[in-house]
């Protein structure tokens, strides 16, 4: 006679979606889950993991907003949740999120960029194969004097992650692309704090080109530097933050800050 297979107990409906992430993340570090797999049905999971069909769309929500799948209905080879990790995505929602919610201090993410885009210029002018050709193209339309303060101001976005994304490290890449997510709007609203926008324009691109040529040249020490000062600069003159925000890392010590 065959025996019918005991089912998994049931789990309480408060913790039943983190049963699938955690076998999600399971799979994933055992390597029997890869970017571009599919996961299995919703169906197949509540059934395996003894949990209820609204908690595993639950868990599949969760990692569609931490940028780990992708989800969409139908047939075919793009419908369902497909594992796509791309960090930046999840990243820039927490961070955006948390700085709204002044879970994270402002003056404190300014200080975390400082740490991160330091290690990039260093990162850059460190190694001659790394290239800042796309940065460079982006400070070309950056010169542009018809620019608006919001047009001028997401070339400067894009130009720093530029940065971030050839020192080569997709770990600081995305942060730095959450943290310029999350605190855009401050940024934006900053412009209008300046008086002379016309003249910190002009400013801001005598540093960005400065940043640039001393990355270019190799010479890490002066472009950490600038971009230190090139930051705390703009948020102290649009009165975002202090102006006496602390140097962390490398530049601390540098004798020519």
């Amino acid at each position: 006679m065959a025996v019918t297979p005991t089912p998994p107990p049931a789990i309480a409906p408060a913790r039943a979606w983190r049963v699938v992430l955690e076998k999600i993340e399971t799979d994933l570090l055992d390597g029997a889950l890869r970017p571009g797999d599919r996961l299995a049905p919703e169906r197949e999971l509540a059934a395996n993991l003894g949990v209820g069909r609204s908690s595993v769309r639950e868990a599949l929500r969760v990692l569609e907003v931490m940028g780990l799948i992708r989800t969409a209905t139908g047939s075919g080879p793009t419908s369902g949740a497909i594992i796509i990790a791309t960090p930046e995505g999840g990243m820039s929602a927490l961070l955006r999120l948390q700085v709204a919610a002044q879970g994270f201090p402002f003056d404190d993410v300014v200080a975390t960029r400082l740490v991160l885009e330091s290690a990039v210029v260093d990162a850059v002018a460190t190694d001659p194969a790394l290239t800042t050709a796309r940065a460079r193209d982006i400070l070309d339309a950056m010169d542009a004097a018809d620019l608006t303060a919001p047009e001028f101001l997401a070339l400067d976005a894009q130009l720093h992650l530029a940065l971030a994304e050839a020192s080569g490290n997709v770990v600081i890449a995305a942060m730095m692309a959450g943290l310029r997510t999350a605190i855009e709007s401050y940024v934006q609203a900053g412009a209008a704090g300046i008086a002379e926008w016309d003249a910190a324009a002009d400013r801001l691109r005598r540093e960005h080109h400065a940043i640039l040529d001393a990355v270019d040249a190799g010479d890490a020490a002066r472009a950490r530097t600038l971009v230190h000062d090139h930051i705390v600069g703009y948020y102290a003159s649009a009165g975002l933050a202090r102006a006496a925000t602390p140097v962390p890392g490398p530049a601390a010590t540098d004798p020519t800050s």
